[in-house]
């Protein structure tokens, strides 16, 4: 699946993320591990931000300018509605470049819908989107090689992909990130979560 086919899929279920059963506190904890290795608080970006708004909520009260990126119109739209003067973008991660330069950046429960041979040059993107010491934290499935499916978890089709746990730390390791914190935050599944920050 494309991530526009993604951004598609994700306009059918925001009612998920709307329920009063959604776990707000979901990722927030790992964010403030992330945010402790924080130097500089300036511009933040949450890719594949959703209509929550939890981390952006979380990175205003810790002092950074957030903006959010998503590849759902319908997840943009609500986005605005509850952060109207925040900046969202519409963009497919996978295409052009990233709108700025960050001191945060979160993809947290979305990298892992790119196409698995875009794997390397986005989190490229990401790493070079950094500002010097720079922090990323993302989540991804923590298999041992890498690898692609779908499942229908959600109620449709979804694609997922992995370049599996010791190739997203061979990678930060070759674009020259600091790794500060790798946890399976959900054992027994196998969702991983990774924090880097850039070198100086």
């Amino acid at each position: 699946m494309k991530p526009r086919q993604i951004g598609q899929a994700y306009d059918t279920i925001t009612h998920m993320w709307q329920s009063e059963g959604f776990n707000r506190e979901n990722g927030i904890s790992a964010h403030k591990r992330a945010l402790d290795f924080a130097k500089a608080k300036g511009s933040a970006l949450d890719i594949g931000c959703g209509c929550t708004g939890r981390f952006i909520d979380l990175l205003e009260e810790n002092g950074f300018v957030p903006e959010g990126l998503d590849i759902s119109t319908k997840m943009i739209a609500l986005a605005k509605e509850r952060h109207p003067d925040a900046t969202f973008h519409y963009q497919d991660i996978c295409e052009g470049k990233l709108p700025s330069k960050y001191d945060f950046i979160t993809a947290w429960d979305s990298i892992w819908h790119i196409p698995l041979e875009q794997q390397v040059p986005v989190l490229t993107k990401i790493v070079d989107s950094l500002n010097a010491g720079g922090v990323f934290i993302f989540s991804f499935g923590g298999t041992n090689e890498a690898g692609e499916h779908t499942d229908h978890f959600m109620g449709l089709e979804v694609y997922y992909s992995s370049f599996g746990t010791n190739g997203f730390l061979k990678l930060f390791m070759e674009l020259g990130c600091i790794i500060r914190h790798l946890e399976f935050d959900q054992h027994p599944e196998l969702h991983t979560y990774l924090i880097v920050e850039k070198g100086l």
